[in-house]
């Protein structure tokens, strides 16, 4: 998903195959009722409906409000993770179906297990304690208006695009192209900026340079700001400033911060392409 502009493509009705699947399990119940005589093909068939039943009344239902809340919002863009928070959520509760499905199976009586293990299930939410309350924390996010796929955000230390929201974690891209994961929580305990809700006219061009090129840096902010004074999708007071990111054996990087006249990511990558034509004039210019 690009930025969560929640027209996401309709979902696959996969509820069509669990419904072929239970009529075929009904089929065989009723005309070959010789196989119920054997008690372990009963206990299958038994988990089996456990299971059919309620995630294809799961699934239908995810099906109907994804599909009211696409065409309720065709005509505009709206924020937000519905369809997001849905899946997940219906991710959810078909774990839980199977779990109980295949304890079914095995002719395991699931509320006489669960009490039995009461003790345990509570040790064990002790135990993950941090994954349960991230899980929840996430769940959070995906049905809150406050953050979507896409959005670029400050959130303690670490700054990048929003690009996956999880059970666990905030799956981010900073500036470097690295793959941050923030955990849930700290949308909750830590003091978050969403740039993307009021996007910033300010982005950084980088590129990199041989070093006999990079020599020359002072001529290269000199060629650059000709180019970029005159460029209509620029303001005035823009003024090249080229930053060294790094040192390698036999290159440098650099990043200069620019500031266009509105927020547009299209305006942007425009001037960022046509910064690059002249950089790569210059660098064949001392190559």
């Amino acid at each position: 998903m690009s930025q969560q502009e929640t027209k996401t493509s309709r979902p696959t009705p996969y509820f069509i195959i669990k419904i072929i699947i239970s009529l075929i399990l009904f089929a065989v119940s009723v005309y070959i009722p010789s196989l119920q005589q054997h008690k372990w093909i009963t206990q299958l068939i038994n988990g089996a409906w456990t299971f059919l039943i309620p995630s294809t009344a799961v699934s239908v239902l995810r099906f109907i409000l994804i599909s009211f809340y696409n065409r309720r919002h065709a005509k505009k863009t709206v924020r937000g993770n519905f369809v997001l928070g849905i899946s997940q959520l219906t991710a959810i509760l078909n774990v839980a179906f199977f779990l109980l499905a295949f304890m079914v199976g095995l002719g395991i009586n699931p509320v006489e297990f669960l009490t039995s293990m009461t003790i345990v299930a509570m040790a064990i939410a002790v135990t993950f304690r941090d994954y349960i309350t991230n899980m929840i924390s996430g769940l959070l996010i995906m049905f809150s208006e406050q953050l979507s796929i896409g959005d670029r955000i400050r959130i303690g230390n670490e700054k990048g695009r929003v690009e996956d929201i999880t059970l666990s974690n905030i799956v981010l891209k900073n500036e470097d192209d690295d793959i941050v994961m923030v955990p849930n929580n700290f949308f909750y305990n830590q003091s978050i900026t969403n740039l993307s809700v009021h996007r910033s006219k300010f982005f950084y061009v980088k590129f990199e340079l041989p070093l006999t090129v990079a020599h020359h840096s002072d001529e290269l902010e000199t060629d650059l700001q000709e180019l970029l004074r005159t460029h209509p999708g620029l303001e005035k007071e823009n003024e090249v400033k080229l930053s060294v990111e790094q040192i390698g054996k036999d290159f440098v990087k650099f990043k200069m911060e620019l500031i266009a006249i509105n927020n547009s990511d299209r305006l942007h990558r425009q001037i960022e392409n046509d910064a690059l034509k002249r950089i790569l004039l210059f660098k064949y210019k001392y190559a």
